[in-house]
């Protein structure tokens, strides 16, 4: 078992060894299920990195998704120092 402390901001951290067990990295996410009798659940959330996470992660909510044209002009803008 490993105890934790609760700074006076109500924080906690998580030893490397809790870290490591979940197999989470710097920038990644851990879900917390609360459980009935004060009790908690830690589970990590995979993030997809490489190609496979960088795919659709440039689409904005609410906005529609860019054509081709659209994406080749906003590279061609970007490579002639336009905005």
């Amino acid at each position: 078992m490993t105890i934790l402390t609760v700074t006076a901001k109500g924080q906690v951290t998580l030893r490397k060894e809790v870290l490591q067990h979940l197999g989470v990295k710097p920038g990644d996410k851990i879900a917390v299920e609360v459980l009935p009798g004060g009790k908690a659940s830690l589970s990590a959330i995979k993030s997809k990195r490489g190609l496979e996470g960088f795919i659709g992660s440039l689409h904005r909510s609410g906005e529609p998704a860019r054509s081709l044209e659209e994406i080749d002009q906003a590279i061609r803008n970007g490579w002639a120092g336009k905005r």
